[in-house]
């Protein structure tokens, strides 16, 4: 049952990479006739507000003993059949993870000043 988690852990994550590199091409493309105007570009947001897990913004974000910051129902899920590092494949030292409150904060303030233009 756990390689089957895991397996289908690893095709969401390529499925998710995939998706991402073709919607890179196509703003690398840009607008596909002349006529289009360009939609107003929403500024992403950095990189380390993203879940490496999920490929989303954070928003109840903790750090898990590898040092890396995780959506909290994310790495739970992961750890739920796991005991190694999303990022790295290591074993972890332990499974507690941290709130991050300084990373939940800098992601809230962001979404407040990225929203209001």
């Amino acid at each position: 049952e756990a390689v089957v988690a895991e397996e289908q852990l690893a095709a969401a994550l390529e499925e998710s990479a995939r998706l991402e590199e073709g919607r890179r091409a196509a703003e690398a493309q840009g607008p596909s006739s002349a006529a289009e105007a360009p939609a107003p570009r929403e500024e992403e947001p950095p990189a380390d507000f993203i879940c490496p897990i999920t490929t989303e913004l954070m928003s109840d974000p903790v750090m898990a003993a590898d040092g890396h910051s995780y959506e909290r129902s994310a790495i739970e899920r992961w750890l739920a059949t796991k005991s190694t590092s999303p990022m790295t494949g290591e074993e972890l030292q332990h499974t507690c993870l941290a709130d991050h409150h300084m990373l939940r904060r800098m992601i809230r303030e962001w979404g407040e000043t990225h929203s209001a233009r």
